[in-house]
């Protein structure tokens, strides 16, 4: 991680996570703003960080190198619009981690020619361990390539697109994601007690399976459906149950899901950046 400042305009929980997986790389303190109308929030990430904080959006973009928007997407545009001198005085580069608000508008709000990379993180990245979607402008230079990957790194892996609109696609999949996963473990858990086991062991062992199949798909080095092979013994109990996913047809099932989100994203870009 470079020592350039980087400010945060609005200071919530994404913004918390990120600040945080910066200090623990060793970022300075003082080379962290953070922005935010609420001075109980702010006092919060002073004293538990000793970044630099203020009320002031302008303030804080005064004094970055990197700017890191962290606010809801119903707000971007005015947000984004208030910041459009200072941003046009300074040159940052100007990092969106906000759903469903399109590079292209932010563009225009600015009146052009700023580098802008958007960002799709998802809710592990509270965690730390988070799957961000970065894409860059044609303004963007390698160095604030650079710089946006290691900021996102902090909360998770990274992984960038061609395509603004892919980030569509890494919505769909990785964005709404971990929704899918909570899904399917609210549905084995309530399915072990209709089965018989407690509610509490049903939980557990569900949970705990949940942790185990994601870690040995990431360290195995094998795709998904080889593990699965692997694991499902003709006439196995495991085998009763795949062949019960696919006779109810899984897979037409988690496509339409997967394309309705992305579909649902292109509609809320849409939105969001209505009013030219």
């Amino acid at each position: 991680m470079d020592t350039s400042t980087i400010a945060f305009i609005g200071g919530g929980n994404m913004a918390t996570s990120l600040v945080g997986g910066l200090i623990a790389n060793d970022h300075p303190a003082d080379g962290i703003w953070v922005s935010d109308p609420e001075t109980a929030r702010l006092r919060h990430l002073q004293e538990r960080f000793a970044v630099c904080t203020t009320s002031d959006n302008a303030l804080a973009v005064s004094r970055a190198d990197t700017v890191v928007l962290a606010v809801k997407p119903q707000v971007m545009r005015p947000v984004v619009e208030g910041l459009r001198e200072a941003v046009r005085a300074r040159q940052p580069l100007l990092m969106s981690v906000a759903a469903g608000v399109r590079g292209t508008d932010m563009q225009r709000w600015l009146g052009g020619g700023v580098a802008i990379v958007r960002c799709m993180p998802n809710t592990p990245a509270l965690l730390g361990v988070g799957a961000t979607g970065l894409y860059a402008n044609a303004n963007v230079s390698a160095t604030q390539r650079s710089t946006a990957e290691a900021i996102m790194r902090a909360a998770g892996i990274t992984l960038w697109v061609d395509d603004e609109d892919l980030l569509d696609a890494v919505t769909a999949v990785s964005g709404s994601g971990p929704a899918y996963f909570f899904l399917l473990m609210e549905l084995m858990e309530k399915v072990g007690a209709e089965l018989g086991l407690p509610a509490a062991s049903a939980r557990t062992l569900t949970l705990q399976t949940a942790l185990g199949a994601a870690r040995m798909a990431l360290e195995a080095g094998e795709p998904p459906a080889t593990l699965r092979k692997q694991v499902t013994s003709p006439g196995g109990t495991t085998h009763a149950a795949i062949q019960s996913f696919v006779a109810g047809g899984l897979e037409d099932r988690v496509r339409a899901a997967l394309t309705a989100a992305r579909d649902r994203a292109r509609e809320l870009g849409a939105e969001l950046g209505d009013g030219g």
